[in-house]
C-alpha cells in the first residue's frame, strides 16, 4: 500500500497530582487553548477538551504514527511549565504520574464530545473516581486499587 490510512480516536483523562482542585475556572479556558496547541503542533486533531478542578478530559483525533505516552508526557510537561511560570496556583502545580486513555469509534465521536463538553454538570452528579473506574470496568482494563490515585489525606 503506498500509503497509512487510519481513524483512531483516544480519549486521554489527566488527574492534578492529589486529585487537589487546583484547576480555576477564571483560567481553564486559557489552558485548554494552551494543550489544544499542544495536540495541535505534535500533528494530532483536538476533536474536544474540557474537566473539572481536578482533572481533565482531552479527546483527539490521533495520526498513527503518534506516540500516546510521548504525547501525554508533551502536555503535562508544557502545562505545568505554563500554569507554574503564570503562578496561577498558589504553590506548585503538578500532574498526577499516569493517565487513562480510551480509544471509541468513529460512530461514538459525537457522543464522547458531548460527554466531555458536559463535564461541568456530569461531576455535579458523579464524583471522579466512580467516573474513572466505571472507564475502567466498561473497558475491561484490570487495575489495581492502590495504584489508581495520588491522595494527599491517604
Amino acid at each position: 500500500m503506498a500509503d497509512t490510512y487510519s481513524q483512531i480516536y483516544i480519549h486521554i483523562v489527566i488527574v492534578v497530582k492529589y486529585r487537589e482542585a487546583l484547576i480555576k475556572e477564571s483560567w481553564e479556558e486559557e489552558l485548554y487553548k494552551y494543550i489544544t496547541g499542544i495536540v495541535q503542533k505534535k500533528d494530532q486533531k483536538m476533536l474536544a477538551i474540557n474537566g473539572v478542578s481536578d482533572h481533565l478530559h482531552i479527546f483527539i483525533g490521533m495520526k498513527p504514527g503518534c506516540c500516546i505516552s510521548d504525547l501525554v508526557r508533551e502536555i503535562k510537561k508544557s502545562s505545568n511549565t505554563f500554569i507554574n511560570e503564570r503562578k496561577l496556583t498558589v504553590g506548585n502545580f503538578g500532574w498526577q504520574e499516569g493517565f487513562g486513555a480510551f480509544s471509541y469509534s468513529r460512530s461514538e465521536i459525537s457522543r464522547v464530545i458531548g460527554y466531555i463538553h458536559n463535564q461541568k454538570v456530569h461531576h455535579q452528579r458523579k464524583g471522579f473516581e466512580e467516573e474513572f473506574k466505571g472507564f475502567l470496568k466498561g473497558f475491561e482494563v484490570d487495575y489495581k486499587e492502590g495504584y489508581l490515585f495520588d491522595w494527599l489525606d491517604r
